[in-house]
């Protein structure tokens, strides 16, 4: 199993980025999946996530802000977000709770490879 993300890249203060990411291989299921981030310096957070059935959580500083959804057909995990700040500038990773095969219940957690993202002018 991977997971691939893309959409990261250099934005303006006050722009909007899409990250997208994919998780392919052996997958029965795709429980939760989550978006975290890392700054330079800083430890790992949680910025989003959304469970199976579509129940949401944010970070309080990205709440009204960023919008995390999932497309279950594609097994892909997008994070929206706009009203960008400098301090959203970060490696941005997605990770993925999942079932590999129908007669194994254990959710194996993936992480992806993370992507930059820089708000600067």
């Amino acid at each position: 199993v991977q997971l691939q993300a893309s959409g990261g890249g250099l934005v303006q203060p006050g722009g909007s980025l899409t990250l997208s990411c994919l998780a392919s291989g052996s997958i029965f299921s795709i429980h939760a999946m989550r978006w975290y981030r890392q700054a330079p310096g800083k430890q790992r957070e949680l910025v989003a996530a959304i469970t199976s059935p579509g129940s949401l959580n944010y970070a309080d500083s990205v709440k009204g802000r960023f919008t995390i959804s999932r497309d279950n057909a594609k097994n892909t995990v997008y994070l929206q977000m706009n009203s960008l700040k400098p301090e959203d500038t970060a490696v941005y990773y997605c990770n993925a709770d999942i079932r590999r095969y129908s007669d194994d219940t254990y959710r194996y957690e993936y992480w992806g490879q993370g992507t930059l993202v820089t708000v600067s002018s």
